[in-house]
């Protein structure tokens, strides 16, 4: 029975060899790996990555990444290639193998099938010599010294190093296609990290009630104006444009400086050029100028006329925090 310790250091000696893999990775990084990014960039077809057992799961991976970042991508699973799925290659379709030793029977009977149809295959391998290396047009080498597992068995550092190879062609592709941020808003507008790339203020700003007093309204009325609309807020505004803000915490500090404020206006007790912005404005920005200047709402303007509230709990709710 192994004690704490001793279970850290099998975790630690886990993550050092498979860190040291990784590392080692960039020193088999060829042409071949130029010359495949650019036959994946400048091809009118897809990309489609096939493989077996592990390397299967690592090929999902990799079609989910291609995808998210605008490279078409389909995977195939070797066996079911075999059996009928060859069926969904077309001709102009670029096609990746995944094997960390390349012999594997399944691949050495699809190599020929793909081969046949004069589809371009690049191999990501940790095996350049074996049956898929020879056959390959190109080969990203994923060689490891050993696998994390101490029986040297079961795919630990290999995957790992092919999960890696995957996002470095990834992120090149990336690059060579000039991919924004608008971009990845396209393919992920849904959750919290589509929304922060494409939420604006005035999405978030409309749903909300638009409290606004006079510079000559009585604090009564402002209290009353605060109270009803809910935001903690409310902004100062003549003529459509904001002059100040008066918020929950102005009320409490004026409450305990006086203790007669039938007397008092708007105007007495607010706070002039206040923090705002643009209603087209990205959501983040608004929280990043909560976050930096310590306030939780913000007034928002739309060419230069008050246009509404964005509150902190607004981008809580729509998970931009």
């Amino acid at each position: 029975m192994k004690n704490k310790n001793s279970i850290i250091d099998i975790a630690k000696q886990t993550i050092e060899m498979e860190a040291n893999a990784i590392s080692n990775l960039s020193n088999l990084i060829t042409n071949d790996f130029a010359q495949a990014t650019e036959l994946i960039y400048n091809s009118k077809g897809r990309v489609i990555i096939t493989g077996i057992g592990k390397s299967a799961i690592i090929a999902n991976k990799i079609v989910a990444t291609l995808n998210s970042t605008g490279t078409p991508a389909i995977f195939m699973h070797a066996a079911d290639a075999i059996h009928g799925d060859l069926g969904s290659i077309l001709k102009d379709d670029v096609v990746i193998c995944i094997s960390k030793s390349g012999n594997t029977p399944e691949i050495k009977v699809l190599i020929p099938l793909i081969k046949s149809a004069q589809n371009k295959m690049i191999a990501i391998t940790g095996n350049k010599d074996s049956f898929l290396g020879e056959h390959a047009d190109y080969i990203l080498n994923t060689f490891v010294e050993k696998e994390a597992c101490p029986n040297n068995l079961a795919p630990t550092t290999s995957t790992t190093a092919q999960l890696v190879m995957g996002d470095a062609l990834a992120i090149c592709l990336l690059e060579l296609r000039g991919f924004s941020k608008n971009d990845f808003a396209k393919y992920h507008p849904g959750g919290a990290l589509g929304k922060k790339l494409y939420l604006r203020v005035q999405d978030i700003s409309a749903v909300n009630e638009k409290p606004k007093v006079l510079p000559t309204t009585n604090i009564k009325n402002v209290i009353i104006e605060i109270t009803e609309k809910m935001l903690g807020v409310t902004a100062v505004v003549e003529n459509d444009k904001i002059i100040g803000i008066i918020t929950d915490g102005d009320l409490r500090r004026m409450l305990s400086k006086v203790d007669d404020f039938s007397k008092l206006t708007a105007k007495d007790i607010m706070s002039a050029n206040p923090k705002r912005i643009e209603s087209d404005a990205m959501a983040i920005d608004a929280l990043e100028l909560m976050e930096t200047n310590g306030i939780s709402q913000l007034l928002v303007e739309e060419q230069g006329k008050y246009a509404g509230v964005v509150h902190l709990h607004d981008l809580i709710k729509e998970g931009i925090i």
